[in-house]
């Protein structure tokens, strides 16, 4: 399946006619509904008809609005799609505490990993150094290696002044970045019958993602290579996001991924990895887990 990102930054009327979307601008294009996995609406000059958001709903596309800071500030997802979700929800409410924490540790350990594969493709920082956190994590990290890796890792990226609260390009990037990856595994999951508020780790009464923050994070370090290679050595450190900056971070979805049946696009990954969390939530253990691992940023080449 050829997968499309649809990134709309210009004053736009989307409609449906018949099986695919039509977007009117001064040149106009259509789009089959099928070939889609996420539509962005970045522009305050969008109109939307309801028989797009419907199919929407009736084609599992994420739907992305983004506020005034031009960032994604929320997704549309399809209602109970899944046939069996009462079911899912039963399972991620009575998963054992033991099991999630042992979930939870796998999955730090491949981030970890994966941020370890970044600093290498890049030359930067102690590769051992990361190894050996993700080798120290237990069940449900209880010695907080997640924390201490990130705390060596981005300085390592980004320069020793480089915090996650500073106002920058660099961040802004990543903050996009995360939030595009974010909502592709909330579809991912709601198509699957999750309930994305309930989580293995990330608990919040606050957060209606608590369990895509879980699944996004070996994903993570990937826009965090994206990021790095495209800083623009001439743009001031607080210059915006341009909308081209935003259509490549949106194409990580279509990056490879290694994953344990072969190297895929990210978001075939994302798929692969719900459906293993499937098998964790009915009684499998850690290791029924399929997560990716970075190995740079091709693009996938689907086969026609």
């Amino acid at each position: 399946m050829v997968w499309r990102s649809v990134v709309i930054s210009q004053p736009a009327k989307l409609k449906r006619e018949h099986f695919s979307l039509v977007i009117e601008q001064q040149q106009s294009a259509r789009i089959p509904f099928e070939d889609i996995a996420v539509i962005v609406l970045n522009n305050r000059e969008i109109t939307i008809t309801h028989p797009v958001l419907s199919a929407c709903g009736e084609y599992g596309i994420g739907l992305y609005s983004t506020g005034d800071n031009h960032q994604p500030n929320g997704v549309f997802l399809p209602f109970l799609s899944h046939s069996r979700a009462t079911r899912m929800m039963r399972f991620q409410l009575s998963i054992d505490r033991p099991q999630a924490k042992r979930a939870w540790a796998e999955i730090v350990k491949v981030k970890i990993r994966n941020q370890a594969k970044c600093l290498k493709l890049l030359k930067r920082g102690d590769v051992e150094r990361l190894e050996s956190y993700a080798n120290r994590v237990r069940s449900g990290d209880s010695e907080n290696m997640e924390a201490q890796a990130s705390s060596y890792y981005f300085p390592q990226i980004f320069g020793a002044g480089f915090h996650r609260a500073k106002d920058c390009w660099i961040n802004a990037a990543l903050d996009y970045g995360y939030a595009i990856i974010r909502g592709a595994v909330t579809r991912a999951l709601v198509a699957h019958g999750f309930q994305p508020n309930i989580g293995l780790f990330h608990r919040s009464e606050q957060n209606a993602f608590n369990l895509a923050d879980d699944l996004i994070e070996p994903y993570r370090a990937l826009v965090d290579l994206h990021v790095f290679q495209n800083i623009n050595p001439h743009a001031l450190p607080e210059a915006d996001l341009t909308p081209t900056d935003k259509v490549a971070l949106v194409g990580l979805l279509n990056v490879d991924v290694q994953m344990p049946r072969g190297n895929m696009s990210v978001l075939s990954s994302i798929e692969q990895a719900t459906e293993s969390l499937v098998r964790l939530f009915d009684g499998a253990n850690e290791s029924a887990l399929e997560l990716p691992t970075l190995i740079g940023l091709r693009q996938h080449v689907f086969e026609m």
